[in-house]
């Protein structure tokens, strides 16, 4: 699913980016709610980029944030790995700069593949087609993996986080996600 966010552009900086475990939902301006074999999934795009919320039948639940979040001083980390009740968090983040023709391709490219997804919400930004955030979930086995795009045009760069959530029993690789 692909919308235009009705908001300012508020995190302008990828280096303003925080991360968080554990908050509350905080207002979206987009959502997407998924069920992926029993487990509940929530998709939240913020002014201030992303939100998921998981939550199993067992009672497991997770809530991520990565958001420019006024008062944080947690920066975006490139990896984190923590233990939920009987689940495992994985987190993982990148940052990547790209010339101006290959971070418009770059952008074109991950918003059609999220538009058409069933699985995938984008939301593009006023003031610039290639201002955007956008998630896609996917359960492999006891396991829900999520990507993330966070697009800064005006820097090129594009920050990109994938997570991992499941049992602590290790599951084959996913492909795709």
């Amino acid at each position: 699913m692909l919308t235009t966010l009705k908001t300012s552009y508020t995190d302008t900086r990828a280096g303003d980016l925080a991360w968080a475990l554990g908050r509350d939902p905080l207002p979206a301006l987009a959502k997407l709610d998924i069920e992926l074999s029993g487990v509940r999934v929530q998709l939240r795009l913020l002014g201030a980029s992303h939100q998921v919320l998981l939550d199993d039948p067992d009672g497991t639940f997770c809530s991520e944030t990565v958001a420019c979040m006024p008062g944080s001083r947690t920066p975006l980390p490139l990896g984190v790995s923590k233990r939920i009740d009987d689940w495992e968090y994985a987190f993982a983040a990148r940052v990547e700069t790209l010339s101006g023709g290959s971070f418009a391709g770059r952008a074109q490219e991950l918003l059609a593949l999220v538009a058409d997804h069933p699985h995938g919400l984008a939301g593009t930004f006023p003031g610039s087609p290639h201002a955007f955030t956008a998630l896609l979930v996917q359960r492999c086995g006891g396991q829900v993996h999520w990507r993330t795009w966070h697009a800064y045009p005006q820097e090129r760069r594009l920050v990109v986080t994938h997570t991992r959530v499941g049992a602590r029993v290790r599951e084959p690789e996913c492909a795709g996600v």
